[in-house]
């Protein structure tokens, strides 16, 4: 039973087999391709020698170039609140804000006044006293000249025993009285410039006095020193202040500054390329030095506001933990042009970022940051297109390049895409010819 079984499988078995060989027979070859050498397609570029300016940025944040701080000097009820005195109003130079009672200081004022006054008073009466003594002195002495002749004769005669003893004796005494009166006049005179120096003294004293009330009565009217932007008020009116207490804080408006933290390794690239002689810190050459750096200030949240700067100073020392170079950048009429949403004023307490630029160096070879890789290496597509890896020394990177100072000649072609493999003499074909 299972022998005939597997005879009625045979003829199945040998139509299949014949028709696999006829299908074999009658098939075409598989196509053949051709083997091409493999190519890589990359955007290149011709390196060009060109003047390179070198850009530093760093970040910070905005304050006020000019704050206030009202301070009562004296003490009093405030009589006057200004009504525009209210934080984040602007009030222009000059204008009086607050008014501290002032009766009281007048009234010391006056005091003084009345106390220089008869001090005055006394000065000229000095004087007066002092030509009248003058007078009289001379008339004393005009006396005691003729006493004293008088004397001589009567002296004369007594020798000779014309006149009496008597005689001698009265005259003697009248000259001697005329001697004290003069001498008395002379002693009066002789005193007149020390109560002269006394009494200048107590003037001088009435004056400082007097300069003091004038003081604390100008300090009791408080006024704007320049054009600025309330902060805090921290007083109202009637309300009693002491000196010393803190009244008013605001912020200038003419100018803001930004304290920026630049890199170590590249903010003295830029005052080296600043500086035609050396960099020296005197006055003079600082400042011819800091003109030639320009400075564009951007606001971090939203890019498209920009502001120009200037570049005012390098602050003394590193900043202890970021080991970076603060320098000032000064704003000038950060509120022009103001215009929210669309445009802000620069106020305090604004992060942003402060781009330095230096002055145009010699021509160097400056690439895209990508085009180098692994920092020393660059490829280029030789002369046959075929690609050749070339180590560099890049001076610097900046803005997204990298500055080359060996290893490139100008018109070498430089490919700036990745190539995954790059293998040397890989063929590369140039996705737009090469600018």
């Amino acid at each position: 039973m299972r022998f005939w079984r597997m005879v009625r499988l045979l003829p199945p078995l040998a139509i299949g087999i014949a028709a696999a060989v006829w299908l074999v027979s009658t098939a075409a070859p598989p196509a053949q391709t051709d083997q091409r050498e493999r190519e890589a397609v990359a955007r290149t570029v011709r390196a060009e020698a060109k003047p390179i300016a070198p850009v530093v940025r760093g970040y910070g944040t905005v304050h006020a170039a000019q704050s206030w701080q009202a301070v009562a000097e004296v003490a009093g009820a405030v009589t006057y609140r200004h009504p525009e005195l209210e934080s984040g109003n602007m009030i222009p130079e000059g204008t009086r804000v607050l008014e501290i009672d002032a009766n009281r200081y007048e009234t010391s004022l006056q005091e003084v006044q009345a106390d220089l006054t008869a001090l005055e008073a006394e000065g000229r009466q000095i004087a007066q006293e002092a030509e009248n003594t003058r007078l009289i002195l001379g008339i004393e002495q005009d006396r005691l000249a003729l006493a004293e002749s008088e004397l001589a004769r009567v002296r004369t005669l007594a020798e000779q025993g014309t006149v009496p003893q008597a005689r001698l004796d009265e005259q003697t005494r009248a000259t001697l009285a005329l001697r004290r009166t003069v001498q008395e006049l002379e002693n009066t005179l002789a005193l007149i410039p020390v109560r002269r120096a006394r009494l200048d003294a107590q003037i001088a004293r009435a004056r400082a006095a007097q300069a003091r009330a004038e003081r604390d009565l100008r300090m009791t009217r408080i006024e704007t020193p320049f054009d600025l932007r309330v902060g805090d008020v921290h007083v109202e009116q009637h309300q009693f202040v002491t000196a010393g207490q803190s009244l008013v804080s605001a912020d200038g408006v003419a100018q803001a500054e930004i304290v920026a933290q630049m890199s170590l390794d590249s903010f003295p690239r830029l005052m080296g390329a600043a500086a035609t002689d050396g960099v020296r810190f005197g006055a003079r050459e600082r400042d011819a030095i800091l003109d030639r750096i320009t400075a564009q200030v951007r606001l971090v949240s939203d890019p498209d506001q920009v502001w120009r700067g200037r570049l005012i100073r390098v602050e003394n020392g590193l900043d202890p933990q970021a080991r970076s170079v603060p320098v000032v950048i000064a704003v000038d009429a950060p509120y022009d042009g103001a215009n929210p949403p669309a445009r802000l004023p620069l106020v305090p307490n604004m992060y942003v970022e402060v781009t330095l630029t230096g002055p145009e160096g010699a021509p160097m070879i400056v690439l895209p940051a990508q085009a180098v890789h692994g920092g020393d290496t660059v490829y280029l597509r030789d002369a046959e297109g075929r690609l050749e890896m070339r180590d560099v020394i890049v001076a610097w990177t900046q803005a997204g390049e990298s500055v080359i100072s060996e290893g490139l000649d100008a018109g070498d072609e430089v490919i700036l895409d990745d190539i995954v493999p790059a293998l040397p003499g890989l063929r590369v074909r140039a996705a737009e010819p090469a600018e």
